[in-house]
């Protein structure tokens, strides 16, 4: 988007967090770690993993309720729904589809769709319906991130099975009730020939059991190359945020909060570094979460609200990569 500012307010927000939990420890013993191993290389201590009943369906409606009681609205006054996630719950229909039948306004005929851009998903449907709601097609409209990579995982490979954590948020957003409430910026990029860094190649058209189904199994776990994809954010995201933070006439000094996707110890130790950002200005949950894929930075910005941590009034800046390889972030006057 332009660096325009909309008048757009977070109106609501809501979380889901599976009841079962997984410490890092188990997962040190069970690869046979040293103990605290685990912790160490990603920053995770535990993680929710979905029970056999959480499903991204059944995690996603819990938080959206949530969202929707804090903003004061029922499901059947919203003017879309939108779901983001970097795996749905099934190929065909969408997941927000299944997602308002689970809410109870499955009849209701509001406009549901999904947007996949992986980690990056509530960034870019902020930055898609912040345009709806700037020229009146939409009022209020609820983004849905739900997750489960527990299910995708290769439980033998220490680096990734040791990151990521299930779970799901959802966030309301509307037109500003505050002249003060405001979307200031947005900025994203993509960098495609780094696109095989961080994939899960079947699920599609590419790769189709119909056609090899040994090969097709054999594809269907997570796949990343961190130290590369590492490289890549470290030398791509310093210019971004320039470009991003000018485009919102602030500087980094002005940001009041940071709230980053949680993607691994690492990363965040390095963003708090080289931004000298204290302890209070940058928002973490990847020690108690993992890395929730879609729902991490909306987890991270629930999480930001409810514990005070940002206020009204404040400037806040949500910044995130994902695979594709992709980066993108948003400053909002909250």
């Amino acid at each position: 988007m332009s660096n325009e500012t909309i008048a757009l307010e977070i109106l609501g927000t809501g979380e889901h967090t599976p009841a079962q939990r997984l410490p890092s420890s188990r997962i040190d013993a069970t690869l046979d770690k040293p103990a605290g191993w685990i912790e160490r290389v990603s920053g995770v201590r535990e993680r929710g993993v979905a029970g056999p009943g959480e499903t991204v369906l059944t995690m996603g409606a819990s938080a959206a309720r949530g969202a929707l009681a804090a903003a004061g609205l029922a499901a059947s006054e919203l003017d879309a729904i939108v779901g983001v996630g970097s795996v749905p719950a099934q190929a065909i229909p969408c997941t927000a589809s299944l997602l308002q039948r689970e809410l109870g306004v499955g009849g209701s005929g509001i406009p549901a769709f999904d947007v996949n851009a992986t980690c990056l998903g509530f960034l870019a449907a902020l930055d898609l319906l912040a345009a709806t709601i700037q020229t009146g097609r939409h009022r209020r409209v609820m983004i849905v991130a739900s997750e489960k990579p527990s299910c995708g995982l290769d439980w033998e490979d220490a680096r990734t099975s040791a990151l990521f954590g299930d779970g799901a948020a959802a966030i309301v957003i509307g037109r500003s009730r505050h002249a003060d409430a405001k979307l200031l910026a947005t900025h994203f990029q993509t960098f495609g020939d780094d696109a095989d860094l961080c994939r899960i190649r079947a699920g599609g058209t590419l790769l189709h059991p119909k056609q090899d189904l040994e090969a097709f199994l054999g594809a269907t776990s997570f796949e990343m190359r961190g130290p590369q994809l590492y490289r890549s954010a470290a030398e791509v995201v310093p210019p971004f945020l320039e470009t991003l933070l000018a485009r919102a006439n602030v500087t980094a000094a002005d940001i009041d909060v940071w709230v980053p996707h949680q993607a691994s110890g690492k990363a965040l130790d390095h963003m708090q570094e080289a931004l000298s950002l204290p302890a209070d200005k940058l928002v973490r949950t990847l020690a108690t979460h993992g890395n929730q894929v879609a729902a991490s930075l909306p987890v991270a910005l629930h999480r930001a609200f409810s514990s005070g941590q940002v206020r009204r009034g404040q400037t806040i800046a949500l910044v995130g990569t994902g695979a594709g390889f992709s980066v993108g972030g948003a400053v909002l006057r909250v």
